[in-house]
């Protein structure tokens, strides 16, 4: 037997096992509160999805703008003339 088909079998009766106890934990439950209940955690992380969703639009618009900032100030430093000298700047 294969050591990936040993492991995949103890993660589907590891799976099976949450299930049961998930299913479980609504079964015992009121129909009508059970329904209640799974349509409010689904709103909640219908919510959280929508937050994580703006988060990551927010990022991808903070890198491109670091990246245009980043250009910007390289052309700056490329632009001035630099100042070499052969003496130290405290030397008069």
């Amino acid at each position: 037997m294969d050591t990936n088909q040993t492991s995949n079998r103890s993660c589907d009766s590891l799976c099976a096992a949450l299930r049961l106890l998930c299913d479980a934990s609504y079964a015992i439950l009121p129909r009508d509160v059970a329904h209640r209940l799974g349509d409010f955690q689904k709103n909640c992380w219908g919510a959280i999805g929508w937050f994580a969703d703006k988060n990551i639009d927010w990022i991808e618009q903070a890198v491109a703008g670091g990246d245009r900032l980043r250009e910007e100030w390289q052309q700056r430093r490329a632009a001035r003339p630099s100042h070499v000298t052969d003496q130290p700047p405290d030397a008069a």
